[in-house]
């Protein structure tokens, strides 16, 4: 072999070798030799990417619990009336009229009794009922020489007893609930003029179907009523009734009726007259 055969060789046995190292390697099918396969440097597919952790995001907030509604309050049933009574009288409060025509005086004194419930000044007196007779006399005006409820109402209030006031209500159920919602809230008894303006009793406590001072709308169910004329009444207006009797408001109506407006001139507008204590200002 000649020396440019010779360089032609070895030429040809490097350039074998070059191709050989930039084969990149490729496993074929069936021919696992155990060896570890060459991998290549390309970037990881979506899948892969997915699937592999990730180290830039913050851990999730711990999931918080929603705070249930409180539950709706029922509201309240509507309060039902139910029976309820006020009586002031003890054994010793009713006084008889010493005359025919101190029932005033008489009723005076019993209102007396009724709002002093020590029981050890009970105003029981002839000369005293005369006394205070006078002084509701002088006290009214155009009364037909006797005392008329203005003067009645003003020696109530002179008295110590006060003060009172004389009211005029149309209609009867209402004088019934006037009448007991001031004793309900005075604690001291109520007049009634009686027998259309000529006679005088005192109502001493009350029945009804509500607490006046929780139903507007309450009902009087029952009066109790004294009469200074006891035992004698009237033959036109009927019996007197026993001391601290309880009328029913039909039995009342018999004798409490609307005072009569030519009897005398009170400035009051028609209806059931009432002499009744009223807060002190």
């Amino acid at each position: 072999m000649t020396g440019a055969s010779a360089r032609l060789l070895t030429w040809l046995a490097v350039m074998a070798t070059l191709l050989t190292a930039c084969t990149p390697a490729v496993d074929l099918p069936g021919t696992d030799t155990g060896q570890p396969v060459a991998t290549s440097s390309a970037l990881p597919t979506a899948s892969e990417t997915a699937a592999a952790p990730s180290t830039n995001t913050q851990p999730p907030a711990p999931a918080v619990a929603p705070i249930p509604a409180a539950p709706p309050v029922p509201a309240a049933p509507p309060a039902i009336p139910q029976p309820f009574a006020f009586n002031l009288y003890q054994a010793g409060d009713f006084v008889p009229q010493y005359t025919f025509d101190w029932c005033v005086a008489a009723s005076v004194q019993m209102a007396h009794n009724l709002i002093d419930d020590t029981g050890g000044a009970s105003w029981t007196d002839s000369a005293q009922q005369g006394h205070l007779w006078e002084m509701a006399r002088a006290r009214s005006s155009d009364s037909f020489n006797g005392a008329n409820p203005f003067g009645w109402a003003q020696v109530l209030t002179e008295s110590g007893m006060g003060p009172y006031t004389v009211v005029s209500v149309a209609d009867y159920g209402g004088a019934l609930q006037t009448a007991a919602r001031a004793m309900a809230g005075t604690g001291r008894p109520v007049g009634l003029v009686m027998w259309s303006g000529r006679h005088a009793w005192v109502m001493s406590g009350f029945e009804s179907m509500g607490d006046p001072a929780q139903f507007p709308d309450f009902k009087v169910t029952g009066i109790h009523v004294m009469d200074p004329l006891y035992p004698y009444g009237s033959g036109q207006w009927g019996p007197s009734p026993e001391p601290n009797s309880l009328l029913s408001p039909e039995q009342l109506a018999t004798q409490f009726v609307v005072r009569e407006p030519r009897r005398w001139s009170s400035g009051l507008p028609t209806g059931y007259l009432l002499v009744l204590p009223v807060a002190a200002a």
